[in-house]
């Protein structure tokens, strides 16, 4: 998969307020590069507590669910839109699927 954009989530990671973040962030990035998904339940055998939203949405929990990635997928390109990267609190005051 190619992540647009890694950069949103290195700014984040960068924040000192969010420096925690870092390696599961930069797991995540690893991980998710590797992958080749085809479908919403190729996403969830590779990161199982990943929440299916409408619009190709997908919701990941980063660091023990301390942080939120919400992910656009458009499978047949390959490719990932970071939509949103923030903490868990951040996460419930936003809607999910609109962003």
């Amino acid at each position: 998969m190619r992540i647009i954009s890694v950069n949103t989530l290195r700014d984040f990671w960068e924040q000192p307020v969010n420096r925690d973040a870092e390696q599961a962030l930069r797991t995540w990035v690893k991980v998710t590069r590797a992958a080749s998904w085809s479908t919403p339940a190729d996403v969830k055998k590779t990161f199982n507590s990943a929440d299916v939203l409408k619009g190709g949405r997908m919701v990941f929990d980063i660091g023990g669910n301390k942080y939120r990635i919400i992910g656009r997928i458009h499978y047949a390109s390959q490719i990932i839109y970071i939509r949103f990267i923030g903490t868990h609190r951040q996460y419930d005051q936003i809607d999910a699927n609109e962003v």
